[in-house]
């Protein structure tokens, strides 16, 4: 999912994506947050905005449908009638 931007291209180690992530968090003035963090937050508005479980799972690249079944209850916890359809 992330790649250096530079040649040769390749995969990014995990510390790598943690040092990105917290160097991003540190501009933005946030507390650190982790790239699992980040994907949580693209499930679970994937999931409010529409996709079915396994369109995310497919997006995170999970190999087994239980792991993407955790966000059932984020899905099953969305207010069915959103503010703007109100």
């Amino acid at each position: 999912m992330f790649v250096t931007v530079r040649r040769p291209y390749r995969q990014l180690t995990p510390e790598a994506v943690r040092a990105v992530m917290g160097r991003a968090c540190d501009r933005a003035g946030l507390e650190r947050r982790g790239a699992h963090r980040l994907r949580h937050a693209l499930a679970t508005e994937m999931l409010r905005a529409g996709a079915s479980l396994p369109e995310v799972g497919q997006v995170l690249r999970h190999r087994s449908q239980l792991s993407t079944s955790l966000y059932a209850k984020v899905d099953q916890d969305a207010d069915p009638h959103p503010a703007e359809a109100r």
